[in-house]
């Protein structure tokens, strides 16, 4: 270990000299109680080090010390239902043996357990020859996920030895025969949280991650290895949209870092989630969660490390071949972390004093997302799905954070603060979000077999929503006596797919989540109607006649058909073709 001493303390950040052979992202000990920092910037003897624990106290002379190690996490059985800060900090276990409710500094506590036993289950035998991304046994963490011990990187060889039984993570579970030489493997590994994980090749996202939301799946999907991004101002509902995704999202693993953003955020999401049951598995939702929490009362420069973190661990996930998704709340707490060391090491500043680099520091976070074939003999197929908030100040999204991010990501929830104020929830505005996705994912699905005409659906649809915009711009002038009864009924039915499709209720049992297949047959009815109106007043109907009929009623509750009754929903069309057949035989006339 090399030493050096303190020349310069800055809030955070901390000025030290004597540090030879130091190298950026080289993690330090700093001071009399060994605060952990990390080396950001080296200018002749002089290295920069951000600090992330509370600095008072530390002064000039005081000693630093390199582990000559890059900041890493430690992966293995213990991840998932744990609660870390933004440099793997056990929150629970730290508490206890801090013996406060508050971060004290100075306390070193392992990332992993190193008390607790785990069952390990061999699957390759002495004699196999074994490389990196290799399974070599299973662990099962929690009822719902099997934890999957590879081997880590850089090594290949021959199986030397190897037990069943049960150890903790750092007990020897395997020993492999290498040309360097013995190498004795345990259930836990190490790796650099700025640095991706490798894998094989990287796969075209086309499968959807279907979320349960109807105005994502159906208007704006994003695909699983796809990235998103979920701007909108202070109330319009960020948290709200991430929290749905990470409850109902179709992802194996969900990883929810909490970026600097309030704490009764992470306490709300450690109250519910728990309590939330998966549709899919029966199980509780934090039998596959892992938290990082690095709210706004915590050391603002572990904020910038947390979504490096979290993405780390994302990665080692992906390459058992789970599929992840992770959510960073927000992206713009993790910039404002970025804007205040770069002030500190009085680099040039570039929009709005955010650091010229930030573009390309949101890149490499988002580009570790994607669909991926993984290292290992059965060539696992793994994926990272990346949604961020973003929180720009006043809703502005001309702010710089938000254009970084957009020139990035593929899909743009725009939230909307007045849809927010309205109730209308989620809040995504159905004008100006956007998705690169959706065509592929219409496919996709298409392809299944089970949603025939379902581009041509979504196409119509929100051609209807814009053209609502239009019309209503027509009402505000000459009124609604002006329009014809085809551009009436075109209002109606745009009101339908707003007020009963788009709009959901997170808290009501059945209209929290719509699967793809309720999502289909309610706005098949909604277009249903639209045609079968058309058809009667082409008949000579009157619109008042269509609009009173009491099917409307039936189509716009729907939405709250449990999903084991939407044979229903074949009833609702049956009754709405129905009547409209016999409103064109009471007037007498057949329709074309």
């Amino acid at each position: 270990m090399k030493t050096g001493r303190i020349v310069k303390v800055a809030g955070p950040l901390v000025v030290a000299e004597g540090l030879d052979k130091v190298k950026v992202y080289d993690v330090v000990k700093v001071g009399e109680k060994k605060l952990i920092g990390e080396v950001i910037e080296i200018r002749g003897e002089h290295v920069s080090i951000q600090v992330y624990e509370e600095t008072s106290g530390i002064g000039p002379g005081d000693e630093v010390i390199s582990t000559g190690e890059p900041l890493s996490v430690e992966l293995g059985p213990g991840l998932i239902e744990s609660m870390f800060d933004g440099i793997q900090r056990p929150l629970e276990r730290y508490m206890k043996a801090s013996n406060s409710s508050f971060l004290e500094r100075g306390v070193e506590v392992y990332s992993l357990d190193r008390d607790k036993i785990w069952e390990f289950k061999q699957l390759v035998n002495v004699g196999d020859k074994v490389s990196f991304g290799d399974v070599i046994g299973t662990v099962q963490e929690t009822p719902v996920v099997l934890h999957k011990i590879m081997v880590p990187y850089g090594i290949e060889g021959i199986v030397k030895e190897i037990k069943t039984g049960s150890f903790n993570v750092v007990e020897i579970v395997c020993v492999i025969q290498t040309p360097d030489g013995d190498k004795s493997i345990s259930m836990m590994q190490k790796w650099p949280v700025r640095k991706g994980r490798p894998y094989l090749r990287k796969l075209r996202p086309e499968e959807p991650m279907i979320t349960g939301q109807r105005v994502i799946d159906t208007f704006f999907p994003v695909s699983k290895g796809g990235t998103a991004s979920v701007p909108g101002p202070f109330g319009a509902g960020k948290t709200v949209v991430q929290h749905q995704i990470a409850k109902w999202g179709d992802s194996e693993i969900v990883v929810y870092v909490g970026c600097g953003e309030r704490g009764n955020e992470m306490t709300d999401v450690l109250m519910e989630f728990p309590e939330l049951i998966d549709p899919k598995t029966g199980q509780s939702l934090m039998k596959r969660t892992v938290l990082i929490a690095n709210t706004s009362n915590m050391p603002v420069a572990a904020r910038e490390s947390c979504i490096y973190t979290g993405i780390t661990i994302a990665e080692y996930f992906r390459d058992m071949g789970y599929s992840v998704s992770i959510m960073a709340d927000s992206t713009s707490r993790w910039a404002e972390a970025l804007r205040e060391m770069s002030g500190r090491l009085e680099e040039m500043p570039g929009d709005e004093g955010y650091p010229a680099y930030l573009g390309s520091r949101l890149a490499e976070f988002y580009e570790r997302a994607g669909k991926v074939v993984c290292f290992g003999k059965e060539e696992r197929i793994g994926a990272i799905t990346a949604i961020g908030a973003v929180s720009p100040p006043g809703g502005d999204l001309s702010e710089p954070v938000t254009q970084a991010t957009l020139r990035i990501v593929k899909v743009f929830w725009g939230l909307d603060a007045q849809l927010a104020y309205k109730r209308h929830f989620p809040s995504i505005n159905w004008l100006n979000s956007y998705s690169l996705y959706a065509d592929t994912v219409g496919n996709s699905l298409e392809k299944s077999g089970n949603y025939s005409n379902w581009n041509n659906m979504r196409l119509e649809a929100i051609s209807l929503l814009q053209e609502e915009s239009h019309l209503e711009e027509v009402v505000r002038l000459v009124g609604i006596d002006a329009l014809s009864d085809k551009d009436r009924l075109k209002l109606e039915v745009s009101k339908s797919i707003r007020e009963d499709y788009l709009q959901q209720n997170g808290f009501h049992e059945i209209d929290t989540f719509s699967s793809m297949e309720k999502q289909y047959k309610m706005i098949f009815l909604i277009l249903k109607f639209k045609s079968e109106a058309e058809r009667a007043l082409n008949a000579g109907v009157y619109l008042e006649k269509i609009l009173n009929l009491p099917i409307r009623d039936k189509i716009a509750r729907s939405k709250y058909i449990p999903e084991k009754e939407l044979s229903k929903m074949d009833d609702i069309l049956k009754e709405l073709q129905s009547d409209i057949e016999k409103l064109i035989q009471e007037e007498g006339v057949t329709g074309d």
